[in-house]
């Protein structure tokens, strides 16, 4: 039997200091007070009907009661489906039909996403709003559903190359190989105070997971902002922080006197999206922190299954441009783009392709998506461009597919390209990134109106009322004609090339 919650079980029994902290609530919790709310809640799921491999949305922002509700869908052995708040009704309606959810946790707020005129969303569907919690905290403690390590317990959601987001499949296993691993990477013990900045509704909340797991103590940033962040930091002297590209890049234009309020950091994560070789090495010689520079995706739970730069690695590694090696029990091998049987030398630029035991099992309900990913010996292609070095390090060079990473959120072109396409004035659409010093990248279209019907300010609020915010193109470009290949395949790097001194002078 493997429940992945069972780590409270232990840690309650040894640790009686606080493991996780709200700033915006002022409020501490134990191991044993988590547990005891994961187990209220539980009940009150059961309650609901939810049974073993039922599966339930979480619709929430960052909050005590989201990461509580992992632990209670998981606790009676059903699959947590983790979504943002920045999700709108569009996207909800597609994993609630495509996951087979019975139940959605949220807020009263979130209750809007889910009312009596949309049908789609309403259907078969009860609705659980959390509320005192605190009163919880002495919850008798609900003994764990039996579960195997290949059993399901998460359908996580990433965007598709054909607009159709993926579950990706994630096991009791999976979670237990990701949360040793990066306690492994962080070295992380009782004494560290680690501040989570990622939404809960993605793979990077494992790396404050692990944290609990060590009796570290997790400080969760409800919403990332310069400033408090750094006052976070300042104020509880936090040892291990979260960031990406665009976190990193902020600290490195940060005023003089920055150094003496993060002294206590003694390492930072970037991940997400690649970090630029200037700004790493930037950052490192100004504050002396070292990077853990991570690469892993949502099929692997970040470095369940993937490659990291540990401190240890930096006397050799002074380039600032790679990725690392593989995390424990994980391999890495890059394969020809077109024939992934074929494995390249070492030295060139192919596809990147890991396989360890954070693996996801397939992408539900995607029979032929997951054949082409999850390859029959266990090795999953991830769609990046990469090369391993004179040390056998990973170094990132581009994507086989356009995704775009803004921040830390990859975006689709696909998937917002379908959206534009659905707007009556849209003849055709084309969306792609663009650099930009401060986000990694930012999604840009490219679009050829309707005779007479063009309206750029109107197709953005269509964007937005059918994509979460950071998909909508920041800008919209009117054009007579799209790069395509015979009429059909679009060329989104000639368009990058021809528009990207426009956003960049």
């Amino acid at each position: 039997m493997l429940n992945i919650t069972t780590f409270l079980d232990a840690n309650m029994r040894r640790l009686s200091k606080n493991v996780f902290h709200c700033p915006e609530r002022d409020t501490y919790y134990t191991s044993a007070e988590i547990l005891s709310i994961a187990s209220g809640l539980a009940e009150k799921l059961k309650e609901k009907g939810i049974e073993k491999g039922d599966r339930v949305l979480i619709y929430l922002n960052n909050s005590p009661e989201y990461l509580c509700s992992y632990f209670a869908i998981w606790r009676i052995g059903a699959v947590a489906v983790p979504t943002n708040r920045v999700y709108t009704k569009f996207e909800l309606e597609y994993m609630i039909q495509n996951a087979g959810v019975r139940l959605v946790i949220t807020d009263e707020d979130g209750v809007d996403s889910f009312d009596d005129e949309n049908a789609d969303l309403s259907l078969s569907l009860s609705l659980f709003v959390p509320t005192g919690i605190e009163e919880m905290r002495n919850h008798p403690i609900l003994p764990p559903t039996p579960t195997n390590p290949e059993d399901l317990c998460q359908i996580q959601y990433t965007s598709g190359t054909t607009g159709k987001q993926k579950g990706a499949m994630l096991t009791h296993g999976n979670w237990l190989a990701a949360i040793s691993n990066e306690v492994d990477v962080m070295e992380f013990t009782e004494s560290d105070v680690y501040l989570g900045i990622y939404p809960m509704g993605h793979v990077g909340l494992s790396w404050g997971i692990a944290a609990l797991r060590a009796g570290a103590l997790f400080i969760m940033q409800e919403r990332y902002e310069l400033e408090n962040y750094l006052h976070l930091i300042e104020t509880h002297q936090v040892t291990a922080l979260s960031g990406m590209p665009p976190v990193i890049h902020s600290l490195v234009n940060c005023p003089s006197g920055t150094e003496e309020r993060i002294k206590t950091v003694r390492e930072i994560i970037s991940g997400g999206g690649p970090l630029h070789h200037e700004i790493w090495k930037t950052f490192h010689y100004r504050y002396n922190i070292p990077v853990v520079n991570a690469y892993g995706l949502s099929e692997t739970i970040v470095i369940g299954t993937g490659t990291v730069i540990r401190p240890v690695d930096y006397a050799t590694a002074d380039k600032f441009q790679s990725v690392g090696h593989p995390v424990c029990f994980s391999e890495v091998k890059i394969v020809d783009e077109n024939d992934p049987d074929r494995e390249l030398e070492q030295g060139e630029a192919g596809e990147i392709a890991l396989r360890g035991p954070a693996v996801a099992k397939g992408y539900y309900g995607m029979p032929e998506e997951t054949k082409k990913a999850f390859l029959a010996d266990g090795w999953f292609l991830t769609g990046d461009i990469g090369y391993l070095d004179q040390d056998l390090r990973l170094c990132l060079t581009d994507r086989k597919k356009d995704m775009i990473v803004m921040s830390g959120w990859k975006i689709y072109p696909t998937e917002v390209e379908d959206i534009l396409l659905r707007h009556p004035d849209v003849a055709d659409a084309a969306v792609f990134g663009i650099i930009h010093p401060h986000r990694g990248e930012i999604p840009i279209a490219a679009v050829i109106w309707r005779a007479g019907c063009e309206s750029p300010a109107e197709l953005s609020d269509f964007a937005k009322e059918h994509l979460a915010g950071y998909k909508v193109p920041r800008h919209i470009l009117t054009v007579d004609e799209l790069p395509r290949v015979n009429g059909w395949k679009l060329l989104r790097r000639e368009l990058r090339a021809k528009y990207e001194l426009m956003f960049t002078e």
